[in-house]
């Protein structure tokens, strides 16, 4: 059945087919909604208005309202932003750091090593799952949909901090309209390897997937391949070897901060996929060598942490601000580093 939910990928907007018909010959003109919800078995066709509100359904690749006459020949296409799965959701008693809850959404603090969504050997101890489990008694909730509730964005497993769920479709219209729009405040903390020679300066590069490693994105320079991102940042202490460094999102694509940090030479301190977890930077020192095994080991994950998230609630608009410490197990990772650049200039 085809789903009103949608889900924008923190660091990705890109559109699936999930569905697609071409128009007979013989057709003679009728409303697109009428004619999609016969083609769609299970299918309402309020469903089907809420997705051409929404902008998913493609006519020729344009985007129509309900009211669109289909015509002969037309190559009509269902679109969502996240891809087509079949993952059944089993509700999971897994608490759920809330800093916000009102009657149309609600916004956490995600920790570093819960995935979001299932899928990829991840089927449970997922957010959704826990979503299924906490928003078990909306009735805006399909628990028979492995997206569960109506998630908005999602950022990766390893990263932590502010993600906003909404609570019913109206909500999650008017998010999502916000994250399209790049209205919505975004602020990440991340510790990159290297000094900067610009303190401050914008990332822009097309970002789609590595060629020949698919669990990897890359940076390409014809403009005709991936996606634009731009990606703003600016350093906020030097540490030496390393730096912690302030990121805001102009875009939103998979992975765009740490592949456009890796594209200007700094990956995030150990980033195992973009080779963030070997020394890039420092002496040959064995005291050193275990000084950053031991960092690493406090932090077994790629450094990265959404701070800030800020929109404009959808309906009291509100200007709404949340924001949220980095995990301790960072914080101290940032203490050592201040501890050992102190230790060099003495």
């Amino acid at each position: 059945m085809l789903d009103e939910n949608e889900i924008i990928n923190e660091e990705q907007n890109e559109l699936y087919e999930h569905y697609s018909f071409a128009v007979d010959k013989g057709q003679s003109p009728i409303r697109i909604d009428r004619y999609v919800t016969d083609k769609i078995e299970g299918a309402s066709r309020n469903r089907i208005q809420n997705a051409a509100d929404a902008g998913w359904i493609l006519v020729n690749g344009i985007a129509k309202k309900c009211n669109y006459k289909v015509k002969p020949f037309d190559k009509i296409s269902i679109v969502m932003p996240y891809e087509r799965r079949g993952v059944e959701i089993i509700p999971e008693n897994i608490p759920l750091d809330i800093l916000y809850e009102d009657g149309d959404l609600l916004v956490i603090n995600k920790p570093s090593g819960m995935v979001v969504h299932p899928g990829h050997g991840n089927y449970s101890g997922t957010l959704v799952n826990a979503l299924a489990y906490y928003l078990r008694g909306n009735e805006n909730v399909n628990l028979d949909d492995e997206r569960a509730g109506l998630l908005v964005h999602r950022i990766d497993k390893d990263t932590s901090g502010t993600m906003v769920v909404a609570k019913n479709l109206e909500t999650l219209k008017h998010l999502a309209q916000q994250f399209f729009n790049h209205t919505v405040q975004r602020l990440y903390y991340a510790l990159v390897w290297g000094r900067f020679d610009n303190n401050e300066a914008t990332i822009t590069g097309n970002i789609a997937r590595c060629p020949h490693d698919r669990l990897r994105f890359q940076v390409f320079d014809d403009e005709n391949i991936g996606k634009h991102a731009v990606t703003h940042y600016k350093v906020i202490e030097d540490l030496g070897y390393v730096s912690l460094v302030e990121c805001k999102l102009e875009t939103g694509r998979t992975h765009q901060i740490r592949v456009h940090l890796t594209h200007i030479g700094h990956p995030l301190f150990n980033d195992e996929r973009y080779g963030g977890d070997i020394i890039l930077r420092g002496t040959t020192f064995t005291k050193y060598k275990q000084f950053i095994h031991n960092c690493f080991a406090l932090v077994p994950h790629h450094f990265l942490h959404a701070a800030v998230l800020g929109f404009q609630h959808p309906r009291t608009k509100q200007q709404m601000l949340f924001e949220v410490p980095m995990p301790e197990n960072m914080q101290m990772l940032i203490e050592k580093w201040r501890k050992y650049v102190s230790n060099r200039e003495e």
